[in-house]
């Protein structure tokens, strides 16, 4: 059950409104009490009178100290700034070490100089995953683009031996690139070690649950095939950051 429907779900069944929460670890304690199928991973006291951020979900959702309510969609934004406090918060939240990911386990592609790094988390039978690789990611030069192949086999049943046959390929750069461009998988298929399960569980960890999923240098995310001038923004952003 998503986070949405579960917490709706909750509120027609339980009542807290009676609750006086000392403090944000008093708040999570409730929480977490209510929600016992999601993790909260923080919860923070906005600037805005008597709202509290939670972080539940891999999803922002907005509550009061009494745990009288619970936004679960819509977007914070200040009225004098006009900036989007939920979008720039989940950025924050969302953040991975970067360095921490095992590279060796993605399909390497060098543009260009290859200065900057993208990390994205591919299906090989994903239409968005292909079009971001074809109209995105192809207008975009000085980068060095390592792709976790990722199958999600309730969508794609056949993905994880697709993925197989690219990753233990001769060539895999030629290999991924006569998938994504020509529609052509190999012609031979060898046995190696594929590393699908490890990619797997390292997508939980860090909450990918579509593709595809981008990650940059200094640890942001982005989903969807987004426009490659949004793409190179985030990796000039990233680049500015690493100095």
């Amino acid at each position: 059950m998503k986070l949405k429907q579960y917490i709706l779900a909750a509120l027609m069944t339980m009542s807290v409104s009676g609750l006086s929460m000392a403090d944000e670890a008093s708040l999570k304690k409730a929480i977490e009490a209510a929600y016992p199928k999601f993790k909260v991973d923080s919860v923070t006291k906005t600037p805005y009178s008597g709202l509290y951020e939670v972080f539940m979900g891999g999803q922002i959702v907005y509550t009061d100290e009494k745990l009288n309510f619970l936004i679960a969609e819509g977007r914070l934004v200040d009225p004098n700034t006009k900036k989007d406090i939920t979008g720039e918060r989940l950025e924050e939240l969302t953040k991975i070490d970067f360095n921490g990911l095992p590279l060796n386990q993605a399909i390497k592609v060098v543009k260009g100089k290859g200065t900057r790094k993208l990390v994205v988390f591919s299906d090989v039978d994903c239409p968005f995953c292909k079009r971001l690789e074809q109209n995105e990611l192809a207008n975009i030069d000085d980068v060095t683009i390592y792709t976790f192949l990722y199958p999600i086999e309730s969508l794609h049943p056949d993905a994880a031996n697709k993925s197989k046959s690219i990753w233990c390929a001769p060539n895999r750069v030629k290999a991924w690139n006569d998938w994504i461009f020509n529609n052509q998988l190999p012609t031979t298929t060898a046995k190696c070690d594929v590393p699908l399960e490890r990619v797997g569980e390292m997508a939980r960890k860090y909450g990918v649950t579509s593709t595809p999923t981008l990650f940059f240098a200094d640890g942001k995310r982005m989903l969807g095939a987004q426009p490659h001038k949004e793409i190179e923004r985030y990796l000039q952003a990233a680049a500015k950051a690493s100095k």
